[in-house]
C-alpha cells in the first residue's frame, strides 16, 4: 500500500549527466576523460494521481508527467524545513495543473 496520497509534495533526485552542472547539482563526478560530468538534482513534483500497480503520477512544475513506483529509492516526502525553503517550487508544480492535459501521460 502506497503512503502517498494525490496532492503530497515529493521530492525525487533525479541522476543526470552533462558538460556543466547547473548550481543545484549535488555529488558531482567526472568521468574518466573529464568531459562529461555525474550528478544529481533534486526535482520538487506533486503527486497527482496513484495507479492501481503501486506507480504514482508525479507533475512537475511544468506540467510535465512522470511515472514512478512507490517505493523508488529516489522519492521521498518533502520533510518541514523542505516544505519552507522550497515552498515556490512546488507551488508552481501545482499551480500548472491546467498544463498537465495538454503535456499528456509519458
Amino acid at each position: 500500500m502506497s503512503t502517498y496520497s494525490p496532492g503530497d509534495w515529493v521530492i525525487y533526485r533525479k541522476s543526470k549527466r552533462s558538460t556543466t552542472p547547473g548550481p543545484r547539482a549535488q555529488g558531482v563526478h567526472a568521468s574518466l576523460k573529464g568531459e562529461k560530468y555525474s550528478y544529481v538534482v533534486d526535482k520538487f513534483w506533486v503527486v497527482q494521481s496513484l495507479l492501481a500497480d503501486n506507480q504514482l503520477v508525479l507533475r512537475t512544475r511544468r506540467g510535465k508527467l512522470h511515472t514512478v513506483p512507490s517505493n523508488d529509492a529516489n522519492l521521498r516526502h518533502a520533510n518541514f524545513l523542505d516544505r519552507l525553503l522550497h515552498r515556490h517550487r512546488f507551488r508552481e508544480a501545482e499551480g500548472s495543473e491546467s498544463l498537465s492535459g495538454a503535456a499528456g501521460a509519458m
